[in-house]
């Protein structure tokens, strides 16, 4: 399994966090990924565990994403995992256009991990879910975390950071391609920011 190591946006440095790092492939028809963040844990803000159920505005928090396409351009998922284990998932047709709620009839496994030094998000979900990408041969993704430190501040974590202000819906932050053809193995490309 390929690891990919997100950085924060020049604008959000955040010196709690030493590295994030993501492991993501398909097993089945199930994407699970994994986020594993280094650094100070004691000094992040931390969502308290709670029933896992859907949830907006999971973002404003220390939260994990994941913003899963065909072709970003013609729209895509957002997916956000919380460590409280609260979740949701967002379709866009566009670029930040006809935003909806998706209510996943079987929502996202999410377990977390805590230990001195490392705090660990494992989620899964079901690719039958997300409707548009069903018989995709290839996915593109942009793998993001959200990180709330003390005091209260957020930085911006991701794979790319094509824009001057951190966000993580620009099509160009898809950097990452994700083959569906082997359901066995990761099949991760890494796109420069000159592909994309």
């Amino acid at each position: 399994m390929q690891a990919s190591v997100l950085t924060p946006h020049p604008n959000t440095p955040c010196a709690a966090v030493r590295r994030i790092e993501v492991d993501l492939h398909i097993a089945g028809a199930t994407l699970e990924l994994c986020y594993t963040v280094e650094g100070d844990i004691g000094r992040l803000l931390i969502p308290a565990p709670s029933p896992a159920r859907r949830a907006d505005k999971l973002w404003q928090h220390t939260c994990f994403e994941a913003f899963v396409a065909q072709d970003p351009t013609a729209g895509y998922y957002e997916l956000n995992f919380s460590p409280s284990t609260e979740w949701a998932i967002y379709r866009f047709s566009a670029y930040r256009q006809a935003m909806a709620a998706v209510e996943a009839h079987h929502p996202p496994r999410i377990c977390v991990h805590r230990e001195l030094g490392r705090l660990r998000l494992e989620a899964s979900i079901a690719l039958a879910q997300l409707p548009a990408l069903r018989n995709s041969p290839a996915l593109r993704l942009a793998l993001c975390a959200v990180i709330e430190e003390v005091p209260p501040r957020l930085s911006y974590w991701a794979l790319a950071h094509p824009a001057a202000k951190p966000d993580f819906h620009q099509a160009a932050g898809f950097a990452l391609s994700l083959s569906q053809d082997d359901p066995g193995s990761s099949g991760l490309t890494t796109r420069s920011h000159e592909d994309v």
